[in-house]
């Protein structure tokens, strides 16, 4: 029932438009009544999006089943790729649903705000992982918006195209650029203490037992 009335909507958006079709049209055409369309899609614009709220949940699982060697920056943009395979599932419908949200304005504010719950999953991930790293917050933060970024990108070119090409190679295009520019650096406070540097100056001709001493000293040893 829930994919019957999925495929009446998009045959009534198609022929109709979006605007003029309501939800008693889906219904009758589907054959189903109105207490069915809603125990499936809260509102008219749930059912352009029907597997977003599956998808979200697959990815905070997928991202709350990480371990603490997995790299973070590496684990959200394997996350994100759940949300590259539900459209990629299906080629055609994801082309239409892609035109249609570039002409009808709502479903396009509707399709951001899924964007940004996708990027807040990633995020609250990075946050916990990044605790406690200079800049930590900023950077969960800024790292999650990116892996959004990029996978979107490479996601429209493809909608683009009509669904033409290989999706997978261009979003793994797109996140191998991602973690090339923000991979799992070390905190910047402990790449400052790897970096100390300590120079000793000695006499020419010093036995080497006044050189260890004279580098004992400035270290502090005794």
């Amino acid at each position: 029932m829930r994919d019957a009335l999925v495929a009446a909507a998009f045959q009534l958006f198609l022929e109709h438009g979006y605007e003029q079709t309501t939800v008693d049209d889906i219904v009758t055409l589907a054959g189903a009544g109105r207490r069915s369309f809603f125990r499936y899609f809260p509102s008219k614009e749930d059912v352009v999006f029907p597997d977003h709220e599956r998808c979200l949940a697959d990815m905070t699982a997928f991202l709350g089943a990480g371990t603490d060697a997995d790299d973070p920056v590496g684990r959200v943009c394997d996350a994100v790729r759940i949300v590259l395979r539900m459209y990629a599932e299906n080629p055609t419908f994801s082309v239409q649903r892609y035109r249609l949200t570039k002409k009808v304005p709502g479903l396009r504010a509707y399709e951001l705000s899924v964007v940004w719950r996708y990027e807040r999953a990633m995020a609250g991930y990075l946050h916990e992982r990044f605790t406690g790293r200079h800049d930590g917050a900023l950077r969960a933060d800024v790292v999650a918006a990116a892996v959004a970024a990029a996978h979107n990108n490479a996601l429209r070119s493809w909608l683009r195209s009509d669904g033409q090409g290989d999706a997978t190679a261009a979003v793994d295009h797109a996140l191998g650029y991602l973690r090339a520019t923000f991979g799992d650096a070390p905190d910047d406070a402990a790449a400052e203490e790897q970096e100390d540097v300590v120079v000793v100056i000695s006499r020419r001709g010093a036995p080497m037992w006044r050189v260890v001493r004279e580098i004992e000293s400035t270290l502090g040893q005794d």
